[in-house]
């Protein structure tokens, strides 16, 4: 791959969790899916204490982009496909103390339009923000997940994330925005909600993922093509399975701790 990036680009820390969501399949997957864009949100967005307040709605056609790597997982398992990510950036590490409330309310209202919720967290400032393209808005995103292989440890999964794969990622060129985030051990507790499911078997835990922006659908599929191959070499060490999703929409509802009065897309 060759290098365009001609300086390290700015990079800012987080707190950050993310929510995995499955729709219920009683209802029509739409019908959820407006739910979850309109009323629920409000919900999460009065919440004291967010930084940053996303959602990732990703497409309902996603079996896997990655392309067939030996020895990793990039099909994805038909009941394990996420139907979208709720994407909750904090002020800081004491903020999801202040929340309490609005949290009891997303649990309300959790039943009413999800079947599954899985809550993935890290440390305070592991959540990684990259100015690849300072002025530039993504028109097109993927959201990839990374599960760490049997013989991998979770500090040098870590710092493959961090010291490898970031690099050769900016370095690909092909980007507008970049985002990792690495996970604790995933717990139940921490997102117990009633009447949804939270089975996650442990052959089927996330470490990281990555939010990649693209100028457009045709820069992100030829990321795929281009550049995919030579990261399934760097990636294949160390992970045993790299689930690639297209993103349809990526919604903001609050943005510098400020409640936005309509969402930015």
């Amino acid at each position: 791959m060759t290098d365009t990036t001609p300086t390290k680009p700015d990079v800012s820390k987080h707190f950050t969790s993310s929510i995995l969501l499955w729709m219920r399949t009683d209802k029509p997957r739409q019908e959820g899916m407006d739910r979850w864009k309109g009323p629920h949100s409000g919900i999460i967005a009065a919440t004291p204490g967010l930084f940053e307040y996303r959602q990732i709605h990703l497409a309902e056609h996603n079996p896997g982009r990655w392309p067939d790597t030996s020895g990793v997982e990039t099909a994805i398992p038909a009941d394990r496909k996420i139907d979208g990510i709720a994407e909750v950036t904090f002020e800081n590490a004491l903020s999801p103390l202040s929340g309490r409330k609005q949290t009891a309310l997303a649990f309300e209202d959790e039943v009413n339009i999800f079947r599954r919720t899985l809550l993935h967290a890290g440390p305070p400032g592991t959540s990684r923000w990259y100015d690849v393209a300072p002025g530039y808005k993504p028109g097109s995103r993927a959201i990839i997940y990374l599960r760490r292989g049997a013989d991998e440890g979770s500090v040098a999964f870590h710092k493959f994330l961090k010291k490898q794969l970031t690099p050769a990622l900016i370095a690909t060129g092909a980007l507008t925005e970049l985002r990792t985030q690495v996970f604790l051990p995933w717990n139940e507790k921490t997102w117990d909600t009633p009447n949804v499911a939270h089975d996650n078997p442990a052959d089927q835990h996330l470490n990281a993922s990555v939010i990649l922006g693209f100028t457009d659908d045709r820069a992100r599929d030829r990321f795929y093509t281009d550049h995919a191959p030579d990261l399934s070499t760097l990636l294949a060490p160390h992970v045993a399975a790299v689930h690639a999703y297209d993103v349809t929409d990526a919604l903001t509802y609050v943005n510098d701790s400020q409640i936005l009065p309509h969402y930015e897309n």
